[in-house]
């Protein structure tokens, strides 16, 4: 897998961490135990920092970037979806960004809280925790989130990410 140091600052991934062979790991990352980051997710810590608490998943296609002073933070137990954009953003505990959404500079998702699929979360916005925020530009509707199945879909992921570990195997 493409790990890179830059600047002298290379990653620092969990043991055990699940990072897919197909992934770009630069810079200024932190990757927490039972994370995951899954085929042509691109993390890109070279203006700013990006850290992974344990057990989230990076899923296909996902870019994450940092900036100087904006930081992008990613939780314990988050669902980061297929496509999805996040750019100098905090996304508490629990919470899921769904597929080819874009959080961006100082947007705060909240514990639990869900950004719906293809939604856009601007600058500065704040999702609430337990909130769901859909649409461009995203509109918060509180205590909406299914925070349960954020928690389910985490989990299937930490077991997934170990089955992979276990038996991934490249065949050509």
């Amino acid at each position: 897998m493409p790990i890179y140091e830059l600047d002298g600052v290379a990653p620092r991934i969990d043991a055990d961490a699940f990072v897919h062979p197909d992934a770009v790991v630069i810079g200024n990352v932190a990757i927490g135990a039972e994370s995951s980051v899954w085929p042509h997710a691109v993390l890109r810590g070279d203006f700013g920092e990006i850290t992974i608490g344990s057990g989230s998943s990076i899923q296909d296609g996902t870019v994450i970037h940092a900036g100087p002073g904006f930081p992008t933070i990613i939780g314990d137990g988050c669902v980061v979806g297929h496509l999805t954009h996040l750019e100098g953003c905090i996304l508490e505990d629990e919470s899921l960004a769904g597929s080819g959404s874009v959080v961006l500079h100082w947007a705060v998702v909240g514990r639990g809280a869900t950004v719906g699929a293809n939604a856009v979360v601007p600058n500065r916005m704040v999702v609430p925790p337990g909130a769901l925020a859909l649409g461009v530009p995203a509109k918060v509707f509180e205590g909406r989130s299914d925070v349960r199945m954020n928690q389910l879909s985490a989990a299937e992921y930490v077991t997934n990410a170990k089955r992979y570990r276990a038996t991934l195997r490249r065949v050509d």
